[in-house]
């Protein structure tokens, strides 16, 4: 029996101890720069209790429909190059909280790994929720047999979350994945009037753990008001704005995760 994930070529989980560090802004800026790179790319959105994502690609209104295969992804663009799964779509009011027991979170996790009808792809990225337990290790478990490309791990600069984010380290290292590099988040405001980099959270913290760490350091992202404004209202920021100060960097971790591709895994 062909499983549902056969004609993915590589999955990416996008994570972090701590909750606000911007992992569903990665992900989906990842997405939409490895789309820009000719790649056709899925997301699926395992964070249950917080799904950000189909806001963030401008997606929030679609509902999923169902084949002979499972669920049938959320295409976002005309091109049907990036698809999106979340629980976003399955609830009856987009405001509806999920009160969910930790076995109910985890077999659906179980579900939208083996029952959505991914097709082909070259990418499907997996934004998880905050934490080192239940949903993460599901997420993991289920993946495995799939041999998952390995970890981003995202942090913000502080010590506060760098912290954190050193358990998810310990984490990976525990269940096996391969970590294939830290982003710093949130590091720094570039004022658009004069150019001047204000670093509002300190910096540095996650360059600091990469090296620490011995896993490579994949670029800081600073804060901006152009990236805010392409999330809020479901852009393409990669396409927009080009000129933005985020752009370079957003745009360089997608081609180091392409060049990770083309080496073999350690």
């Amino acid at each position: 029996e062909r499983s549902n994930l056969a004609g993915v070529r590589h999955i990416l989980l996008v994570l972090s101890g701590k909750g606000g560090v911007g992992k569903s802004t990665i992900s989906t800026e990842l997405a939409l720069s490895l789309r820009h790179s000719g790649k056709k790319v899925g997301i699926l959105d395992v964070d249950l209790c917080g799904p950000s994502i189909p806001r963030m690609l401008g997606a929030q209104d679609s509902d999923v429909h169902q084949c002979d295969s499972g669920w049938v992804p959320v295409f976002v663009d005309q091109g049907k190059s990036i698809s999106l799964m979340s629980i976003g779509f399955l609830l009856e009011k987009p405001d509806d909280a999920v009160v969910w027991r930790g076995p109910k979170k985890n077999a659906l996790i179980k579900q939208f790994v083996a029952d959505v009808a991914w097709g082909d792809l070259d990418f499907l990225i997996v934004d998880t929720p905050p934490g080192t337990s239940d949903e993460h290790i599901s997420t993991v478990e289920a993946l495995r047999p799939y041999k998952p490309l390995g970890a981003i791990l995202v942090t913000t600069p502080q010590a506060v979350s760098v912290g954190d984010v050193r358990r998810e380290l310990t984490f990976c290292k525990k269940t096996g994945l391969r970590v294939l590099g830290i982003v710093e988040n949130m590091s720094g405001f570039v004022c658009p009037h004069c150019s001047e980099c204000t670093n509002i959270f300190s910096k540095g913290g996650g360059e600091q753990l990469a090296k620490h760490a011995g896993v490579p350091f994949l670029g800081c992202v600073p804060l901006d008001p152009q990236l805010s404004q392409s999330l809020e209202e479901g852009r393409d920021f990669i396409q927009e704005f080009p000129k933005s100060s985020a752009f370079p960097a957003l745009t360089r971790i997608a081609q180091q995760i392409l060049d990770s591709t083309s080496q073999p895994s350690s």
